[in-house]
């Protein structure tokens, strides 16, 4: 049976030890340069590891990144601001930010920024940049923004250094890219100061080459009084060389002579030497001959025992290292599960946090796409109220148009008298007399019975008589409905009104009787003219 005390104490010695070994492996966190890990969760406040290592408890303790390197933030303006002077232009600029050292910043940085890419970090502090640049640029003009970029560069430094600091952001420095104004006014300066260096230029060389012909003038005759005395001094410099080499080749004549003489003396004593030196040689090589026999015995007897102790000395590193080689795969394996489990962890992280990212951004476009309906609905109400009150309006201005005219209409039909109703029937009367007549137009043939030749009321002539006879009763209706006489009306152009100056011209208007001059009006009192 097992020792159930034994088993207990094996217990408790090896939990302690397996927990230990579990917090190592899944908790070990090293921190590169260039990143600060944020430990928090048991402690007030979170450790901050960066460029070291650390333990960080599972399930008790989260483990935050924050990117403390160089980052690039583009700060181009997207429209045209207006400069001092007030043109317009456009500024590309560069700035290298980056997470501020001392701790209180930092905290500030870790709360604004934390678990951030670069990209993000620099799309966030973009706005505020441009702000401060579009603040700087009001305050300068266009020559001093083009002219002294650095002073430009540090002004917008300065301004957006306070911002940055509430962030926890250091600005390392600002570039101006490119400077373009609206209307090509940059290009005009730089034309203005060419053609100034231009004319300064062609005025410097203008004094420039009449300063060269002064000084080639004083040259060239400072030149021919030097050559006259170089020459005279080049002729006595030669003539006392002609000497100089005449004493100089004696004297070397004789030292040859010499030194021919000193020459065969030294040679002799060499040959003798060299003679000596061979004999004295060959004995010195003949002991060496013999000392290196002596020498190679010794060798090969060291080299036996070499071979003896080498191999006990190989043996005995062999089973060294395998040992060592069996720590050292033992620890790699440990290694390789550490690193597969902590890549296990980031790529589910980092999972999560596209799936919340993908939700964030569906979200904005969700509410985009709602302001965007919310937009056209208002639009399209806003276009629907202005369509109804525009026809409205036409509505009403057509009401009042066509109440105007009925009204018109009225006051012109309540001024009409029954002249005026009798010339608008006489006007009408040849309509109704062609419409009375068009039937016999449409009779191809007729046969008439009864009747003879010389009687006036035949066939033929009652046929025709129902034109005027339907015309008379035309007459006497509109005479019943209007009160207008048309026939006496008629009447008055006849011989009989003519002669006898008797027509009944009721409600009648102005009617001419008789020829010439003679215009007779209708009393208003009385039905009846006389003449």
């Amino acid at each position: 049976m097992f020792d159930l005390d034994f088993i207990l104490t094996s217990l408790g010695f090896i939990l302690p030890v397996i927990l230990v070994l579990i917090i190592i492996t899944q908790g070990y966190v090293k921190a590169p340069p260039d990143h600060a890990y944020i430990i928090s969760g048991l402690r007030k406040q979170p450790r901050v590891l960066i460029g070291r290592a650390g333990i960080k408890i599972p399930f008790f303790e989260q483990l935050d990144k924050l990117y403390l390197g160089q980052i690039t933030v583009d700060i181009k303006t997207d429209e045209y601001i207006p400069t001092n002077d007030f043109i317009n232009v456009m500024v590309d600029a560069v700035a290298k930010i980056r997470v501020a050292d001392d701790d209180e910043r930092m905290k500030l940085a870790m709360r604004n920024f934390l678990n951030k890419e670069p990209a993000n970090i620099a799309a966030d502090l973009q706005d505020s940049l441009q702000g401060n640049m579009r603040e700087i640029i009001g305050t300068l003009t266009l020559r001093a923004i083009n002219t002294d970029r650095d002073s430009f560069s540090d002004q917008v430094m300065i301004k957006a250094s306070k911002d940055m600091e509430k962030l926890g952001i250091d600005i390392l420095s600002c570039n101006i890219q490119n400077v373009t104004d609206e209307h090509g006014l940059i290009q005009d300066l730089g034309m203005d100061n060419t053609s100034k260096i231009r004319k300064d230029a062609s005025i410097a060389k203008a004094e420039a080459e009449r300063d060269i012909a002064i000084a080639q003038a004083a040259a060239d005759n400072a030149a021919n009084d030097a050559r006259v005395a170089a020459e005279t001094e080049i002729a006595q410099k030669n003539n006392e060389l002609a000497i100089k080499k005449a004493e100089l080749q004696k004297a070397s004549d004789t030292k040859k002579a010499e030194a021919d003489a000193a020459y065969e003396i030294q040679k002799q004593e060499q040959q003798k030497t060299i003679q000596t030196a061979t004999v004295n040689a060959q004995i010195a090589r003949a002991e060496r001959e013999a000392e290196l026999r002596k020498q190679e015995v010794l060798v090969q007897q060291q080299a036996l025992e070499a071979e003896v102790n080498k191999k006990a000395d190989a043996d005995r590193y062999a089973i060294e290292q395998a040992a060592a080689a069996g720590l050292t795969r033992r620890q790699r394996e440990a290694e390789a599960k550490k690193y597969e489990q902590e890549q296990e962890a980031l790529a589910k992280k980092a999972q999560a946090d596209a799936e919340q990212y993908e939700r964030e951004k569906d979200a904005e476009a969700q509410k985009a796409i709602a302001e965007a309906q919310k937009y056209s609905m208002v639009q399209e109400a806003e276009g629907i109220r202005a369509k109804g009150e525009a026809e409205a309006a036409a509505i009403r201005a057509k009401a009042l148009a066509e109440a105007e005219g009925m009204e018109k209409k009225a006051e012109a039909y309540q001024k009409y008298n029954k002249a005026a109703m009798a010339e608008m029937m006489i006007q009408v009367l040849p309509d109704i007399a062609g419409k009375i007549a068009e039937p016999l137009s449409q009779i191809d043939k007729i046969t008439i019975i009864g009747g003879s030749g010389h009687d006036s009321d035949n066939g033929v002539g009652a046929i025709a008589g129902n034109v005027p006879v339907v015309m008379a009763k035309l007459f006497e209706s509109m005479k019943e409905t209007t009160g207008v006489d048309l026939a006496e009306i008629m009447k008055a152009d006849t011989y009989d009104a003519k002669v006898n100056r008797n027509v009944n011209l009721t409600g009648a208007p102005d009617i001419i009787l008789g020829s010439g001059q003679n215009n007779a009006k209708p009393n208003p009192d009385t039905d009846n003219i006389q003449p």
